[in-house]
């Protein structure tokens, strides 16, 4: 079954009873990745083979064989085709030998003879015969440039900008889709260790919105410098991480009778008091419960040693020491 991706998640299911009885030996092909377009349970009762992509070595061999095969070939006519025209039309067809022999043949059918009766293929015959190839820009190549682009962020400055350019220029890929990756980013992988990346990248996002691309694609490059180039800090997704897994041990949270609200007369009668307000204390803090009672003590924000935030981790060990002396 050849593209087998274009069959729908109900066309794919009918197979599986067939396929799990034996009645029929499913062998399926398709150019899209399988883990996004062919159904779990299909997938899980075959075995997947990934074929790599030809190169343009296998072009140059595949002409060269058409050009010496006198039956299913162009071995009966005379031609004479330089290495570089050979080699012009093997790159552009990126690696898809029909292009390239498709190429080759009009190539060869339509440049006359000269006064030997040899078809001589030159390179600017070749560039006449061969378009510029199409970018491969299905749904998983923009997954996984979008995963390259996210993942170059974190390490790479040339990286970033090109998988950047490169999905606009090349693949037509909506400028926006990076843009929320990397507000997205600037605090999954830089937090607090660096606030103003968070303000760079909202800014490109607004100049886009508002002078439209190309022009801002240069306020978008200085965000994604200025993204790659500060500290990191992978706090904020720790944190989140730990506070979903207290939740769901906590199930339900009573809040601490000195945080409810107060606004109402007979709040007091209800226990609703002992709240202290932090302004009233030195450093404008005072130690005192937030958490509900049974997580009163958990850390879930543990600031690094990166950049800004290495400032506030500072502060948190001053005001756990400062706390600690209290107790005593």
């Amino acid at each position: 079954m050849d593209e087998v991706h274009r069959f729908n998640t109900s066309r794919q299911d009918a197979l599986l009873p067939a396929v799990e009885q034996g009645i029929i030996i499913f062998i399926g092909a398709t150019t899209e990745n399988p883990f996004h377009h062919v159904n779990g349970a299909l997938l899980s009762r075959s075995t997947l083979f990934q074929l790599q992509p030809l190169t343009h070595e296998h072009s140059l061999i595949a002409m060269r064989r058409a050009l010496s095969d006198k039956e299913r070939g162009l071995g009966y006519m005379s031609i004479e085709a330089e290495e570089g025209a050979l080699e012009h039309l093997s790159k552009m067809a990126g690696g898809d030998i029909r292009r390239a022999l498709n190429a080759l043949e009009l190539a060869a059918l339509t440049t006359p003879p000269d006064q030997e009766g040899k078809v001589r293929i030159t390179l600017a015959v070749a560039e006449e015969s061969i378009r510029r190839p199409t970018i491969k820009a299905d749904e998983s190549t923009q997954y996984d440039v979008l995963s390259a682009f996210h993942k170059s962020l974190r390490g790479s400055s040339d990286a970033a900008l090109f998988w950047f350019m490169y999905a606009v220029e090349k693949l037509g890929m909506d400028p926006m889709t990076f843009l929320r990756r990397l507000i997205v980013m600037c605090s999954e992988d830089i937090g607090l260790a660096n606030p103003q990346a968070m303000v760079q990248a909202v800014t490109a996002m607004d100049a886009y919105h508002k002078i439209g691309w190309p022009e801002s694609k240069y306020v978008i490059a200085q965000a994604i410098l200025f993204a790659v180039e500060s500290p990191k800090s992978n706090a904020i997704p720790l944190a989140l991480s730990k506070v979903t897994e207290a939740m769901e041990r906590l199930r339900s949270a009573e809040v601490p009778l000195h945080l409810r609200d107060t606004h109402y007369q007979g709040a007091e009668q209800l226990g609703h008091k002992g709240y202290l307000y932090p302004h009233d204390y030195p450093g404008h803090y005072v130690e005192q419960q937030y958490l509900p009672g049974p997580i009163k003590h958990e850390r879930f924000y543990i600031a690094t040693g990166q950049g800004t935030e290495d400032k506030i981790r500072q502060n948190q060990e001053k005001r756990r020491s400062s706390n600690s002396k209290r107790n005593e």
